[in-house]
């Protein structure tokens, strides 16, 4: 979320590639920091961009200052209407750096890169306690379309 008194930056995004595998899986694990580094870092080695897109925000030094990854979702995503649909599948910025706009800046190449798709809806998800994110996807012009709680039950053989 945009903070009053925060100078706005103007980061530059750009496409992630190999020699930003270090700083992404990093950004990757503050995002999810019950993973497994190891794991992350090769996901991102694996990276398809025939299939999405991993983009990098960097600062005026050119460090990696937040990411975002996207891909086409072909089967059905709760509250859309159409298919298929860019999703949001992650979206970090450094915590040192959030409220400067480079959070608006990911999402905007995102939007560019689901609309080159020919997609005319973009889609994302955030845990439901995960309130700051709410807040920050609101900013971007996000609208929360429902609220899904998942179960799973453990079958014994």
């Amino acid at each position: 979320m945009e903070q009053a008194d925060a100078v706005p930056l103007s980061p530059r995004i750009r496409t992630a590639s190999a020699a930003d595998i270090d700083a992404w899986a990093a950004m990757r694990l503050a995002l999810w920091p019950d993973a497994d580094l190891a794991e992350l870092r090769a996901e991102a080695r694996a990276w398809d961009a025939d299939t999405g897109i991993a983009l990098i925000a960097v600062d005026d030094e050119g460090r990696a200052i937040g990411m975002a990854e996207a891909s086409l979702r072909h089967d059905y995503v709760n509250g859309t209407e159409t298919s298929p649909v860019g999703f949001l599948e992650a979206w970090y910025v450094d915590v040192s750096h959030r409220g400067r706009g480079v959070g608006r800046a990911l999402i905007a190449a995102v939007e560019d890169w689901t609309r080159a798709q020919g997609c005319s809806e973009l889609a994302s998800d955030a845990l439901l306690d995960n309130t700051a994110s709410h807040a920050a996807h609101a900013a971007c012009g996000f609208e929360e379309t429902e609220r899904v709680v998942y179960f799973r039950k453990v079958l014994g053989a």
